[in-house]
């Protein structure tokens, strides 16, 4: 399947070429990334014109404080202001997390017997040089917690269908402990578990994206168990994108695991959507002995795993750089100037692709 974005060209008269050492018509859309409640205090970077939207996490007992009882206002919020910027809304369902302290699910989860502690505790590499971090991981694995979490998703999609330019689910990797008999887990029931729940967020979601998040499968190595490729041959027949929290030029673990895959099947997945998150930064590129730049980071991106959309973390340098002055090449997209440009309609997925569409004014 080719993706849902279908390229119209017409012609726009733009200024002349933009600075940047990275211009190309087929560079991706820039989108923030940012967690819960952040919005406000990021609007100012939200507002210029080279940004065309933000990813917003939010977790799970966020948006169910108590059984089957929903509170997605701060989804409405975010979306009433995105809306008035005329940006774009990515919203990512946070069912695992990477500290100690957070246990954001509902109590209900963890209380009541049937969900079997709800959490499982996991271990998190936080970044290039840092400790080993601990966190949880919700027990999709575990039937009920797996019902309770599509059922968040169906209201989710009843709520936002159309209505948000798309939704993720966290990342696939999970560093369990598997010799713990009492959190039943297992590779194959874990597997299983995300499967459903991403054919569960394309039935919510018909006319937004659909994003899997995938960088590792617990007990999986160069696709030796083949979970790497059944999850890109489902997304690729059904309309799901995917992605991950993580471009790291030509990492190994990463060139064994999920990004050759990607390279593969860049043009039969209907979005591949990424993100350049903290521990991203933290990263250096070892032809160079600095941190990755952004021209590095985004043709990476878009030349080997053919991503349409960065989310980028308010800590980028590009963008701390330019807080409180108008940028220069961010005031229309260094890509598309002196060309024809590029225009994307949409076919199966309603309209959200209407980002491709914002006018283009000359860099000032």
């Amino acid at each position: 399947m080719t993706k849902s974005l279908i390229p119209l060209v017409v012609t726009v008269a733009l200024a002349a070429p933009c600075s940047s050492a990275f211009a190309d018509n087929n560079a991706p859309a820039n989108f923030l990334y940012a967690g819960s409640g952040e919005l406000e205090e990021l609007r100012p970077i939200l507002e210029r014109p080279g940004i065309d939207g933000i990813q917003i996490v939010y977790s799970w007992k966020a948006l169910e404080p108590a059984f089957n009882e929903y509170d997605f206002s701060a989804i409405e919020h975010d979306l009433a202001l995105t809306e008035s910027l005329g940006k774009k809304l990515f919203i990512q369902i946070q069912d695992r997390f990477f500290a100690p302290e957070a246990r954001r699910v509902p109590d209900y989860l963890l209380t009541e017997p049937q969900y079997g502690g709800g959490l499982a505790p996991q271990l998190d590499n936080p970044g290039e040089g840092k400790p080993v971090g601990h966190g949880w991981v919700a027990m999709q694995w575990n039937p009920a917690v797996r019902d309770r979490f599509q059922a968040l998703v169906q209201a989710l999609g009843e709520a936002f269908d159309s209505r948000v330019f798309g939704m993720n689910l966290p990342e696939t990797a999970a560093d369990v402990d598997m010799e713990d008999d009492r959190n039943g887990f297992s590779c194959e029931a874990y597997f299983t578990a995300e499967m459903q729940n991403i054919a569960a967020a394309r039935k919510a979601f018909q006319k937004s994206h659909v994003v899997q998040y995938v960088n590792f499968w617990p007990c999986e190595w160069e696709n030796d168990h083949n979970y790497m490729a059944r999850l890109f041959d489902y997304a690729s027949r059904h309309a799901i994108g995917l992605g991950g929290p993580d471009i790291v030029p030509e990492r190994k673990v990463h060139m064994k695991n999920a990004y050759p895959f990607f390279n593969r099947n860049k043009d039969r997945l209907d979005l591949v959507a990424m993100a350049v998150q903290e521990p991203t930064l933290t990263y250096t590129n070892p032809k160079t002995g600095k941190p990755f730049t952004k021209d590095e980071l985004v043709r990476f991106a878009s030349e080997y795993l053919g991503v349409d959309v960065i989310f980028w973390s308010a800590a980028s340098p590009w963008l701390k750089e330019q807080r409180g002055r108008r940028p220069p090449c961010l005031a229309c997209p260094c890509g598309m100037r002196n060309r024809a440009r590029e225009v994307f309609q949409p076919s199966s997925v309603g309209t959200a692709a209407a980002w491709r569409t914002r006018t283009v004014t000359p860099c000032p």
